[in-house]
């Protein structure tokens, strides 16, 4: 009866810890949120704690614990994969498989009685989420294309150059003629400031006979 109940607090610590996780992600709309955290990790703790103890007295030091976590490991792999897009040249979703994967190891923790360190590692992962979600696009750089209109030939040359001068790192670019004689260019940046979209937009708006069009 206590190894029940100590069953029972390994499954309900892995739920919530994995229910943290997801509420995180569910707040960022992602696609795996509370739900397909809280299963995963509740579901690893099971397999764990199955594949420990639910076979002793039948052919004992037959089985090998770790093979059904081996398998927990692999098996979540076509979880995160229903997660992961590739839209417009572009990967979404690698975090949030990254994070199923590592709620599984915490929900294999829980199911191994091994709380302190599922909650170390809950804790690693909302850090790895939350703070780095804010700290990572102060120093890296994003790539984006945005697309203008330009009245002459002179105009394009001052909005390529007004980007160079705010620091935008201006990658590649291709023009067309127009027919009423301008020119549309689509070209290639990469920026570091959180709000490129107004940087980038104002910075066109701003540029004399340049009309911004959007950006990707």
């Amino acid at each position: 009866m206590n190894m029940t109940v100590e069953f029972i607090l390994r499954i309900l610590a892995a739920a919530a810890m994995g229910a943290v996780i997801g509420l995180e992600r569910e707040f960022r709309s992602k696609e795996a949120g509370i739900r397909t955290h809280f299963l995963v990790a509740m579901g690893s703790a099971l397999f764990m704690i199955i594949s420990a103890y639910g076979f002793e007295g039948l052919q004992a030091g037959r089985f090998d614990v770790s093979r059904v976590a081996a398998q927990v490991v692999t098996g979540i792999g076509f979880l995160g994969a229903g997660v992961i897009i590739f839209q417009k040249n572009s990967v979404h979703g690698l975090t949030t498989a990254a994070g199923l994967w590592v709620t599984a190891a915490i929900g294999l923790g829980c199911g191994g009685g091994m709380y302190l360190l599922a909650a170390v590692g809950t804790l690693l992962v909302l850090i790895g989420l939350e703070v780095l979600h804010f700290v990572l696009p102060q120093i890296s750089e994003k790539p984006v294309m945005v697309t203008f209109k330009a009245d002459s030939r002179e105009a394009l040359l001052g909005a390529l150059e007004a980007m160079k001068e705010r620091r935008i790192k201006v990658w590649s670019y291709s023009v067309s003629a127009m027919e009423d004689g301008g020119y549309k260019a689509s070209v290639n940046v990469k920026v570091r400031q959180n709000n490129y979209v107004t940087l980038l937009g104002d910075l066109l708006d701003t540029t004399q006979g340049v009309e911004f069009l959007s950006i990707e």
